[in-house]
């Protein structure tokens, strides 16, 4: 389980919308959060229903459905050309409901669709963002953000439509039903017109209302010459041998990059489960220290373009991704960087995943305050896997 400079900080950063392929500039958006401004919202007032607890609002997605969908081919053109797919999802939760994960696939006339959508429910705003990525690139888009009212959901961001900035909406009705609906417009006006470009209809699939992540099992090990040449061509099973049940040993730097020596421990029990065959997969972990409650996920998503990994780190208390770590591995070695923030300065982050092959995979996290030159680790975790008689790790002394 990964963690960044921004689950230690309050930093944030802000879609694609979900299902244009156009995207914003993330380093707009990470500018923009930096400074204190909520770049995924049109605005930055507080939601209108701040005392309601939503956490549970998308609790009618869970479970498997039918997709019966329609896209506008040429949104915001003056066209009324629209193409139909048809296809599955599959919905699961993730931090008791606060979290899900929905697996997304259409066919039709226009081609496929692959895609997965990440919502993170943000206890202190009461809001949802809805994060969605595509097979294509792997690429985690910048989140909608917005809650439900009367059983409407309204959730709202920017992004660009051949090169212009434009308002995204989403809207969910009908939720109460075995037949939610789903509406996707885009406002090239600041809000005042909306044109919309895709609707969703789903039908329950018989009485499925699976709610939680089953269990999975481990993958085999790679055996033989032919595994290690089929990794090298292509990274996209690099993560396999985290799939399944842990328990965690970490440590974690209190004050980084301050010359302090003073390091806490924690102790805690965590799933990874395996998304479009491989190519992504989602990590979820509970840790238990002096210093309190970590409760995180990590999404793993493959680039079968440029061959490298995004992993993109939520802590549960701010419901919100941070800016992923990209990489990929060499020699059972894998290499993640990014540039964050630590107290205001901007720093160089860096993961390194080691001994894949064996039972106890093991992560350390280090940050660089000099562009590279020197490094200071400041987590270290250590996994075991879970067997079904195992049992989970004690919690270290408070």
């Amino acid at each position: 389980m990964e963690a960044t400079a921004l689950s230690q900080q309050t930093v944030r950063t802000g879609p694609v919308h979900a299902h244009s392929g156009r995207y914003l500039s993330l380093v707009c958006l990470i500018a923009l959060s930096c400074c204190g401004v909520d770049a995924a919202t049109p605005d930055s007032k507080p939601p209108s229903t701040a005392e309601r607890d939503g956490q549970h609002d998308f609790d009618f997605e869970l479970g498997s459905w039918s997709i019966h969908l329609q896209k506008r081919l040429h949104p915001l053109a003056g066209s009324d050309e629209w193409v139909r797919f048809d296809g599955t999802s599959v919905t699961r939760k993730v931090w008791d409901g606060r979290a899900q994960i929905e697996e997304f696939e259409t066919d039709g006339a226009a081609g496929r669709i692959e895609g997965l959508t990440l919502r993170l429910y943000n206890p202190r705003t009461r809001q949802w963002s809805l994060y969605w990525a595509n097979s294509k690139d792997g690429i985690l888009a910048p989140p909608q953000v917005g809650q439900f009212a009367d059983g409407v959901g309204e959730f709202y961001g920017w992004d660009s439509l051949n090169g212009k900035p434009i308002l995204i909406r989403f809207i969910w009705s009908k939720t109460a039903a075995n037949s939610p609906h789903f509406e996707q417009a885009f406002s090239a006006d600041g809000g005042k017109t909306w044109e919309v470009n895709w609707i969703t209809d789903q039908t329950r699939v018989g009485n499925s209302t699976r709610s939680t992540l089953a269990t999975p099992a481990a993958p085999p090990p790679p055996s033989g010459e032919a595994s290690a040449t089929a990794v090298a061509r292509d990274g996209g099973h690099d993560f396999d041998p985290l799939i399944g049940s842990w328990n965690y040993r970490l440590k974690r730097r209190l004050h980084p990059l301050t010359g302090s020596a003073s390091w806490v421990e924690f102790a805690g029990t965590g799933t990874c489960f395996g998304l479009w065959d491989g190519r992504a997969n989602l990590d979820q972990a509970e840790f238990e220290g002096p210093s309190g409650h970590i409760e995180g996920l990590t999404l793993r998503l493959y680039d079968p373009q440029s061959h490298q990994w995004r992993l993109y780190w939520a802590n549960s208390k701010q419901g919100t991704v941070v800016a992923p770590q990209i990489g990929e591995f060499r020699d059972g070695q894998g290499e993640f960087y990014a540039q964050d923030t630590l107290d205001d300065r901007s720093i160089l982050v860096r993961f390194e995943w080691s001994r894949m092959s064996t039972s106890k995979p093991h992560f350390e996290q280090a940050f660089s305050a000099d562009g590279g030159k020197t490094w200071e680790v400041n987590w270290v975790t250590d996994q075991t896997r879970r067997t079904a008689d195992s049992p989970a790790p004690s919690r270290p002394d408070r």
